[in-house]
């Protein structure tokens, strides 16, 4: 059975690339009908927080990817913390140690940083082997570890052979001999390096295939030989190309929202975002963009994950946002809509009226913060002085007064009151009708007119056109 795992640091927010790569081993899991882990690497104590681990799992789930085992819904293979598995690692650490495949090392932080710039001066690269550390494995300094009661360094004997991964996006990659040195396993605070703990953890957890960043390509190396040391066969790995901004450069902050809380606040919807996410580097044998979860899964497929890097571009996504947008139920909008409203302390007279005003801009609407400016005056008047010649100024006066004393009308009343004004005025349609949108809006363009009127109410529009001209 197919078995995948997304293993997130809780060290932040999560950023689009790692959610693309959560996306992408969901995806495959439910292609083959495989196991989904989420697992937490969270040896990082001094940057790793439980309320990112919560961020994760709610950006992730908001997304619509849920797993299978995890350290909330537990699982045959946790715990699903890293943190919770040190004896774990410890265990794995002395197995190497007393095969003769890792060792101890006994050197304090700065011999160790001696050597480094002792190789560096030799024009060496900083690669560390077993017999350079030898000479601090003395008797004394062993007691002197014992007494302190200090524990040493576990490295790793890195074998001295070209060693050949066969990825499954980029094809083959030769890690030359020597391109390492000897590696560090567990920490003297018995915390595990990352190298270690995922090879163990993906061993343990049964992990079949590995999908990530290729920002990991270089610790490829280090873990086949690792698993190669526990003689255990290695999950098929696949590395995904990084996504860069629209400038070509490494997606960051500079290019605006990068993370998927970022965008939730902005009011993207997470289907959107989602459909987005998965075009980032992949691409369905038939071009379709527009898909659903389901029928992701059903199209997904590794081979035609591409090499390259995946250009992130805004305005595609704000597009594909405003499509589902509209395909959503005006009820639900709204209800998404709320949290906007009520943040700039706006007040609105029932859900029906709210469902009228989304109805009036949603056709311009490509996220939902956008809702603010496009339909604020709606909520709030705008503070606004036209100016027209007298004829006009004649017309939406007389246009005030009728409103006033008929009261609320139908939309068809509406529109006839205008009409018959400019009509029996003799009016300019085009100034006339671009003056009213002023009063009424504040601007020059926005929803129909007819629409406005309509949901602004008679009195509303009478009022309005009034303060607009200075005669209220």
């Amino acid at each position: 059975m197919v078995r995948v795992r997304f293993a997130p640091s809780p060290t932040g927010f999560l950023h689009v690339g790692g959610a693309r790569t959560a996306l992408f081993n969901y995806l495959f899991a439910k292609r083959f009908k495989g196991i989904f882990v989420l697992r937490i690497e969270d040896t990082d104590i001094a940057r790793s927080e439980r309320i990112f681990e919560k961020n994760l799992m709610d950006s992730l789930r908001w997304l619509g990817i849920d797993w299978d085992e995890g350290p909330d819904v537990g699982g045959a293979y946790g715990p699903y913390r890293q943190s919770e598995r040190l004896q774990i690692y410890k265990e794995y650490a002395e197995k190497l140690v007393s095969e003769n495949k890792a060792y101890k090392v006994y050197a304090y932080p700065e011999e160790i940083e001696r050597l480094r710039e002792e190789l560096l001066s030799k024009n060496l690269p900083p690669h560390y082997t077993r017999e350079m550390f030898e000479r601090f494995a003395t008797k004394e300094r062993i007691r002197e570890y014992e007494e302190k009661g200090l524990q040493p360094v576990i490295y790793f004997s890195m074998p001295r052979k070209t060693i050949v991964h066969n990825d499954l996006i980029k094809g083959q990659v030769v890690f030359s001999e020597g391109s390492v040195g000897d590696f560090v396993l567990l920490r003297s605070n018995g915390m595990p390096t990352y190298n270690f703990a995922c090879v163990v953890d993906d061993m343990l957890m049964k992990i079949t295939h590995v999908i990530r960043g290729d920002d990991h390509l270089p610790n490829t190396v280090k873990q086949l030989a690792l698993y190669e040391a526990f003689g255990v066969e290695p999950p098929q790995i696949g590395h995904v190309s990084m996504i860069l901004g629209p400038d070509g450069k490494k997606l960051s902050k500079r290019h605006g929202a990068t993370s998927v809380e970022e965008f939730r606040a902005r009011g993207y919807l997470p289907e959107a975002v989602v459909n987005y996410l998965a075009l980032l580097g992949w691409s369905p044998p038939d071009a379709q963009e527009i898909m659903s979860m389901d029928e992701m899964i059903e199209k997904f497929s590794i081979d035609r994950v591409s090499k390259n890097p995946a250009i992130f571009d805004p305005g595609k996504l704000k597009w594909m946002n405003g499509h589902y947008i509209r395909k959503s139920t005006v009820q639900r909008i709204v209800e998404l809509l709320i949290p906007y409203i009520e943040a700039r302390k706006w007040t609105y007279k029932n859900r029906d009226w709210l469902e009228r005003v989304l109805l009036s801009v949603r056709d311009r609407l490509h996220t939902l913060e956008e809702f603010t400016e496009l339909a604020d005056f709606f909520f709030v008047r705008p503070e606004v002085i036209v100016e027209v010649d007298e004829q006009v100024r004649q017309g939406l006066l007389e246009c005030a007064l009728r409103l006033e004393r008929n009261g609320e009308l139908s939309k068809e009343q509406l529109v006839a009151v205008f009409r018959e004004v400019v009509k029996q005025l003799k009016l300019n349609a085009k100034d006339f009708y671009m003056a009213l949108r002023k009063a009424l809006t504040g601007k020059n363009e926005g929803p129909e007119l007819v629409d406005i009127v309509t949901i602004l109410g008679a009195l509303e529009t009478a009022s309005r056109i009034k303060k607009a001209l200075g005669v209220e």
